[in-house]
C-alpha cells in the first residue's frame, strides 16, 4: 500500500508539469484539469499555482518563468481591448478560423460582415460555439490563429 500514494504522487506531479508546459506554450495564464476525484488548478503568478481538491496526496510545482516576447502579445491584444469595434471571446476554448480543416476561413481582413454573421467557432467541453459580428462592418483585424486556445474576454477580431 505504501507504493501506490507514491505513483499516484508521482502520476500527479507529472500531469501538474504537462498542464505547465501547455501554460507556458499557450500563453495562457491559468488550466484547471478534473480526472476522477482530482481537480488540478495551474496558474501563472507567485507562490503556489497548483491546487489540488480531494486528492490523494498534495501536489506543487512551479511554472517556468515565460518569455520575455509573449508579453508583448498580451500587451497588444489588451490595446486591441479598447477599440469600440472589438469582439472578445465570452468563453474559454480552442478558437476555429473555419468551418472545418480543409474549408476556406469565415472570414479575411477587409471582408464585409452583417451582424450575426459568424466569424469564428470556439471550442468548449466538445461543443462548438459560433462567434458572431456584433455589428456590421469590415473586418479590421483577427487577432487569433485557426486552433489557438482563448481566454474568456481575449479580443479575437476588430469590426470597422
Amino acid at each position: 500500500m505504501a507504493s501506490t500514494p507514491k505513483k499516484t504522487a508521482s502520476t500527479d506531479t507529472k500531469l501538474v508539469r504537462e498542464l505547465a508546459k501547455i501554460l507556458n506554450d499557450t500563453g495562457l495564464t491559468e488550466i484547471e484539469m478534473e480526472k476522477g476525484s482530482l481537480k488540478i488548478r495551474v496558474a501563472k503568478g507567485g507562490g503556489p499555482v497548483v491546487q489540488t481538491v480531494a486528492a490523494p496526496a498534495p501536489v506543487a510545482a512551479a511554472v517556468p518563468s515565460q518569455p520575455v516576447a509573449a508579453p508583448a502579445a498580451k500587451t497588444e491584444k489588451k490595446d486591441a481591448s479598447a477599440h469600440p469595434g472589438a469582439a472578445k471571446s465570452p468563453m474559454v476554448g480552442t478558437v476555429y478560423t473555419r468551418p472545418s480543416p480543409d474549408a476556406d476561413a469565415f472570414v479575411k481582413v477587409g471582408d464585409k460582415v452583417k451582424e450575426g454573421d459568424t466569424i469564428v467557432l470556439i471550442e468548449a467541453m466538445k461543443t462548438f460555439n459560433p462567434i458572431t459580428a456584433t455589428k456590421s462592418g469590415k473586418i479590421e483585424e483577427i487577432l487569433v490563429e485557426d486552433a489557438q486556445p482563448v481566454e474568456f474576454g481575449e479580443v479575437l477580431f476588430i469590426i470597422a
